[in-house]
């Protein structure tokens, strides 16, 4: 007969419940170490540069979504002056515009920015320049085209916390992958391990090299995009309803403040065949921008978006929407020119539909 296996396995000694514990607590222990290692790391690093206890350190913008890389800039004594708008925008240069108009300029475009995000970037300079020498916004589709029911975000983060007035809530939004994964490029960057998405002032040039530009891949890409809506100017609202955050912010800089409305040139093929929506759409924002700007005290609004030698020569551009390096020396040009005399510039690349109108000294806070 064979023995009993209870035998055998009545003799073996029961687990020790003990060990586990020690085990979890130890990992528990790490865990948290870990955690609050990591944390520390992100606090201090600060890679957005928003947090009011963050040593002083030279950030620069890390994250290749401005709505984080940007407040940093937005809030930075350094400028006097800034640039508002989405990727149309950020060709403009600051080093340039700062010696057309005297000022130190920040470019705080984003890519595919909304009006609503575009006015919490306003309002969030504003706040921290008091007394700002010039504000350049780009009026593109973003603003033009619409509609009542766009949504105020697209579909990337937007960091709320850092556009508002309590930025000690930041301590509470960083305790994440995101910020620890932005904090160590940041660190790479302060040692010179990487670069800056970013120049210091905001600026950087997306678009390919001006020596690369191929008419043929740009006519792909233009028949890619296709054509616009032909729908009669009738069968939709034309209201720019988005004109009324502009509506409502623009008021709120000084007087003296230099405020420059623009209209970034586009490809003619964008703006509509004569009797569209598209076309009626575009319109009626011009007429919306006029009543603000004249409305506005030292406010100038300049059209680049109509058919010209500029909009209708495809090879001014990279895409339908995108314009080259040289067209964005010509618009800053323009620009100036339009704020400090009331003209157009030379070479039928601009209309001036509202002069700045200067305001007298006794009016001046």
């Amino acid at each position: 007969m064979f023995p009993a296996s209870s035998s055998i396995s009545s003799s073996e000694p029961p687990p020790d419940p003990t060990g586990w514990r020690r085990f979890l607590r130890i990992f528990a222990g790490t865990a948290l170490g870990l955690g609050l290692a990591a944390y520390l790391f992100i606090v201090t690093v600060d890679p957005w540069g928003m947090l009011p206890l963050s040593p002083s350190l030279p950030r620069a913008p890390i994250s290749t979504n401005a709505r984080f890389s940007m407040p940093m800039l937005a809030t930075s004594p350094r400028f006097d002056a800034a640039i508002i708008g989405t990727s149309t925008s950020r060709l403009l240069r600051p080093a340039a515009l700062d010696r057309l108009l005297g000022a130190h300029f920040v470019n705080l475009a984003m890519n595919s920015a909304t009006p609503w995000e575009q006015g919490r970037m306003l309002a969030l300079f504003a706040r921290h320049h008091p007394d700002p020498k010039v504000v350049v916004i780009g009026l593109d589709s973003a603003w033009c085209l619409a509609r009542a029911d766009s949504p105020r975000l697209t579909g990337r983060p937007f960091p709320e916390w850092m556009y508002g007035d309590n930025r000690w809530r930041g301590y509470l939004h960083v305790a994440n992958l995101y910020a620890l994964q932005e904090a160590a490029n940041q660190f790479m960057m302060l040692v010179g391990a990487r670069r800056s998405h970013y120049g210091a002032d905001g600026y950087t040039d997306f678009l390919p090299a001006e020596n690369r530009y191929d008419a043929a891949r740009v006519d792909r890409i233009f028949r890619q995009w296709g054509q616009p809506s032909t729908d009669p100017a009738a069968s939709r609202p034309t209201d720019p309803a988005a004109l009324s955050i502009l509506a409502r912010l623009l008021p709120t800089l000084p007087s003296d403040t230099i405020k420059i409305l623009y209209m970034p040139p586009i490809a003619d093929e964008e703006l509509g065949t004569p009797g569209s929506w598209i076309a009626a759409k575009w319109q009626s924002c011009r007429d919306g921008a006029t009543r603000i700007a004249q409305a506005t005290p030292n406010t100038v609004l300049v059209d680049f978006a109509y058919r010209d030698p500029v909009t209708t020569t495809r090879s001014n551009f990279w895409d339908p929407v995108h314009y080259r390096v040289p067209i964005a020396d010509r618009v800053m040009q323009a620009i100036a020119q339009a704020a400090t005399t009331g003209d157009a510039a030379p070479g039928d690349i601009d209309r001036v539909l509202v002069s700045r109108s200067l305001v007298q000294e006794g009016d001046r806070k």
